[in-house]
């Protein structure tokens, strides 16, 4: 009945629905190997990274000869960061089908970022390493007289700079690249002097804008920006995370964000999320953009600047903003949080990674991740955490939501997600949250996509991803 329904693959790109009609399937079929790696495909285009590693490897179990199951497995391990364990895979299909011209592509595509690896862990292990910043010659940086776009103004981010700066970037031209170094170093320094946990108190006249994962999406930010207002003192904003990587405007996302930070330091607030990191970078696009649009070099600083966002923001001391979400164990209170040396790409476990990656789930407990990284956490843990911390609600971001957010664990775990119809094809709208200090209670704002240029998503992502997701 699956198969007649949606087929080989799934239909109308409804990801859900496939993954709902496969595992019928597999109830009524449990040993169809082609089964396991249909759904591996949906899981992966869901990004259940660590549910589609367990559908391919259990499809190569039940036949260790279907290759698709090798390309699902490797794509899996790929997008979790295990160059190693997806070279395996790519090695076992060349060996098998050794005049397959994609398999060998794949393999050696897969071996160079292996390869890459090892060099960058080399570097990293040396402790004289230098930041951009110390190589950097900025005030000797020619700004060439052909240049017409926007300057900042004796060094330092105007409001009419950015005006100009988010116009320049809708005609889809590019910002000097002195004038994106300036940014950058002046955020750095910015960043780094925060506390890892922001606390702010909302007066009983303020309100915040609270926004989700805006992925590269430039032009829905834009409309963010003309339904809710420019950030100002009067209007606060905090970006929750993952601004970069799947949407092909990332460059532009996160310039026009860090220029606000810059602006105003104390009304525009930005927490990391689990794609202000290397592995996701390389991955899903911003390094490939950044390397397009600018320089290597620029990549690099843009890696160091993201070790410095905070990573959870407090406000009132009632409810707590993170990207991901709880915790793996009980006992984490909010001072663990102020301890997190941050400064970092996040390790594979502990409250950093959680903070970063977990997600909610309906039922009590806790159980492993569909992402493969981190967990996910109950109804129950949300209830102890908010009552050991004297919190009210917890608001995270981290998954798409049809309405662009959703409310679970009794009101006391809210989701905000802000890139709608993501990667062009979920077709779901995108939401930010109002928060005042006169009650804390979300007041929810939806917002649907608007167009932009012909660039699609994932055109600057790993080769190895996009096919993988095919």
């Amino acid at each position: 009945v699956a198969c007649s329904l949606i087929g080989n693959k799934p239909i109308n790109k409804d990801y859900d629905n496939a993954i709902k009609y496969y595992t019928e399937a597999l109830e009524l079929n449990p040993a169809n190997a082609i089964y396991f790696s249909n759904r591996s495909l949906a899981y992966l285009r869901t990004e259940c990274y660590g549910y589609a590693l367990a559908d391919a490897t259990k499809c190569l179990e039940i036949d260790k000869n279907y290759i698709k199951g090798y390309y699902r497995r490797a794509t899996s391990n790929m997008a979790l960061g295990k160059f190693k364990a997806a070279l395996k895979d790519y090695e076992t299909v060349v060996r098998v089908r050794p005049n397959d011209k994609d398999a060998k592509m794949k393999y050696q595509e897969c071996n160079k970022i292996v390869k890459q690896k090892a060099f960058e862990r080399a570097i990293a292990s040396d402790e004289m390493k230098k930041s951009v910043v110390d190589s950097l010659d900025i005030e000797n940086m020619m700004i060439e007289d052909e240049y017409t776009g926007p300057k900042l103004e004796e060094g330092k981010v105007t409001m009419r700079f950015m005006k100009e700066m988010m116009e320049c970037f809708k005609d889809q031209k590019k910002l000097h690249r002195k004038c994106a170094y300036q940014i950058l170093i002046q955020v750095k320094e910015l960043l780094s002097k925060l506390p890892s946990l922001v606390e702010i108190t909302l007066k009983e006249t303020e309100k915040i804008t609270i926004c989700g994962d805006t992925h590269g999406q430039f032009y829905d930010l834009l409309n963010i920006f003309e339904l809710n207002g420019l950030p100002s003192e009067t209007n606060p904003y905090l970006f929750n995370g993952d601004f970069v990587d799947r949407g092909s405007f990332s460059l532009e996302v996160i310039l026009t964000l860090f220029g606000f930070k810059l602006l105003l330091p104390d009304s525009f607030y930005l927490l990391r999320g689990n794609h202000e990191t290397d592995n996701m970078n390389q991955m899903y696009g911003f390094e490939g953009e950044v390397k397009a649009k600018y320089t290597t070099q620029m990549f690099t600083l843009f890696s160091e600047v993201f070790q410095w966002l905070p990573l959870a923001q407090c406000i009132n001391g009632k409810v707590l903003v993170m990207h991901g979400g709880l915790f793996s164990e009980d006992g984490v209170m909010l001072d663990d949080l102020r301890k997190i040396d941050r400064n970092r790409q996040p390790p594979d476990s502990g409250p950093m990674c959680d903070l970063l990656w977990s997600d909610p789930q309906p039922q009590n407990g806790r159980s492993v991740s569909k992402r493969g990284v981190s967990c996910q956490f109950g109804p129950d843990v949300t209830e102890r955490f908010l009552d050991q911390n004297k919190l009210d609600y917890i608001v995270r971001s981290h998954e798409v939501k049809a309405e662009g957010y959703e409310v679970t664990h009794s009101g006391k775990c809210i989701t905000v997600f802000s890139a709608p119809n993501y990667c062009d094809q979920m077709a779901n709208k995108g939401a930010y949250i109002h928060l005042r200090g006169s009650d804390l209670k979300p007041e929810f704002h939806q917002f649907t996509a608007v167009p932009h240029p012909n660039v699609k998503p994932m055109a600057y992502a790993n080769s190895l991803m996009q096919m993988g997701m095919m």
